[in-house]
């Protein structure tokens, strides 16, 4: 519980027997140094409690964590509580993708040639000379600045490298929103920001990060050869954009010490790394979408049930998000730092944003804390299981309806996937057994989703393979 580990954090700690587990170091002197009020860092090595009850946490409850993420497609979790491993498991020494995390890293290096003057937020691209190859801009998108870019508010909505087909679908029209007016994930901004903060400075991002925070904060696996830029070329699309992907690799263990980093406003050990007026700016909620979600300098801000379905968190938190289920968690209100990592080498290995959830759900559950959401299980869920002929009764020709999003089944068994007053996707559905199917290029990836289904009243929820809350929306009525 909270209470006991504010506790035991100052009395204890510094008796705990430190062990070396999951490639953790066996180090009993904890270090402590000036000006941290305390805090702990990590040396050459992680440093982690031998027993997770010295710090108010439930080894039991850690083990239904680790057994749920042996039914997905996890590669490796960390979970630090101030500074200490509490528990890590899989491969956290290997270095892998980071895909759309790139960008919060990139946000982090910047706040360094922010503060010195290098890169000024207010720059507009016309005044940095930035442009594009066949989709040239006009002079009203040159008026976007680099601060409008960082938040993904350009207003410049062509294609880019890299982008995924969600992405493509929900991108606005070209000239519908001028900039700094509008929010959306665009590739196109956190692109362009890797060739301006290369022009800015004259250097390269992945030694400039191997030399401003990777050796600082000691990482142990970082290495700029694993990372590479790719061109249009490389994604077989000769001349569609200048502005390069720039593909970072981590290890789970070296991602903790940047969001541990970050916990600490800016601070390692003895010295401000990054300005704490950055870290306080970047992870604050710059565009709000949703219900307490929100998006700052390239991070995913939000409390409550906004950063992550199927748990609800009590403080503002923010999150460095990678497709296939890379991500990195930082809890500011209980000073946890959580790594999720999938190794996206290996064809079709996805751990969702309802899964990532779900294990939320558990190591909050094995930290002692109170009101983060019912648990998220078919087994726990309020109404009724749907069997063959209820699915058959229920179905055909309704309307899921959630808050935003809009799903038609039709009688024919098609459906059609609307958002923002628009359609995103088609395709098929139907019923096998006690088990809705569902093919769709967005919400399934191209592959064939079987739910099962429980009705509350008016609400339907559906869970995945694993028995985990899917999504829920509100049924309406059928077609005439």
């Amino acid at each position: 519980m909270p209470q006991i580990r504010n506790r035991v954090a100052t009395g204890v700690i510094c008796l705990l027997s430190i062990i070396s587990l999951a490639g953790c170091h066996k180090n009993p002197a904890m270090p402590r140094y000036p000006g941290d009020k305390g805090g702990i860092y990590p040396a050459d090595d992680w440093q982690q409690v031998s027993r997770p009850e010295q710090l108010g946490w439930s080894s039991s409850k850690l083990a239904e964590a680790r057994k749920y993420s042996r039914g997905i497609d996890t590669a490796a979790v960390m979970i630090v509580d101030d500074g200490v491993v509490i528990d890590a498991w899989g491969d956290i020494s290997r270095n892998f993708q980071c895909h759309s995390m790139r960008k919060s890293l990139l946000s982090g290096l910047m706040g360094k040639y922010v503060a010195d003057g290098t890169i000024d937020l207010s720059k507009t691209l016309a005044e940095l000379g930035i442009n594009d190859y066949g989709q040239r801009l006009t002079e009203t998108e040159k008026q976007a600045t680099v601060g409008d870019l960082i938040k993904a508010r350009s207003g410049i909505y062509i294609e880019a490298l890299g982008e995924s087909p969600e992405m493509k679908s929900r991108r606005p029209k070209r000239h519908s929103h001028p900039p700094g007016t509008f929010w959306y994930y665009n590739n196109w901004d956190f692109n362009a920001l890797g060739t301006i903060f290369e022009k800015a400075t004259g250097a390269d991002i992945f030694e400039a990060f191997e030399q401003h925070i990777a050796r600082p904060l000691r990482m142990q696996d970082f290495d700029p050869a694993d990372c590479r830029y790719k061109n249009s070329n490389d994604y077989g699309t000769p001349g569609l954009s200048m502005h390069r992907y720039y593909l970072f690799r981590m290890s789970a263990r070296d991602l903790a010490r940047f969001g541990l980093l970050f916990l600490r406003e800016g601070r390692w050990e003895d010295r401000q790394i990054l300005p704490q007026k950055w870290i306080r700016e970047s992870t604050a909620s710059h565009s709000s979408f949703g219900t307490d979600s929100g998006y700052g300098y390239m991070w995913w801000t939000g409390s409550g049930t906004g950063l992550y379905d199927n748990v609800s968190l009590r403080g503002h938190s923010y999150s460095a998000a990678g497709w296939g289920g890379h991500r990195l968690i930082v809890l500011p209100w209980r000073k946890l730092v959580i790594v999720h990592r999938v190794n996206t080498d290996q064809p079709q290995k996805s751990v969702a944003n309802h899964q990532i959830g779900r294990l939320l759900w558990h190591i909050l559950d094995a930290a002692g804390e109170a009101d983060f959401g019912l648990k998220p299980t078919i087994e726990a869920a309020a109404g009724v299981r749907l069997g063959e002929d209820q699915l058959k009764a229920v179905l055909p020709g309704c309307g899921i309806h959630g808050p935003d999003f809009k799903v038609n089944l039709t009688r024919d068994y098609r459906f059609e996937l609307w958002s923002d007053g628009k359609q995103v996707d088609s395709g098929g559905w139907g019923i096998q057994g006690d088990k809705f199917w569902l093919k769709s290029r967005i919400v399934t990836g191209g592959h064939t989703a079987r739910l099962s289904l429980v009705l509350d009243g008016d609400r339907l929820k559906w869970f995945d393979r694993q028995g985990t809350l899917q999504g829920q929306g509100t049924i309406k009525r059928k077609e005439k």
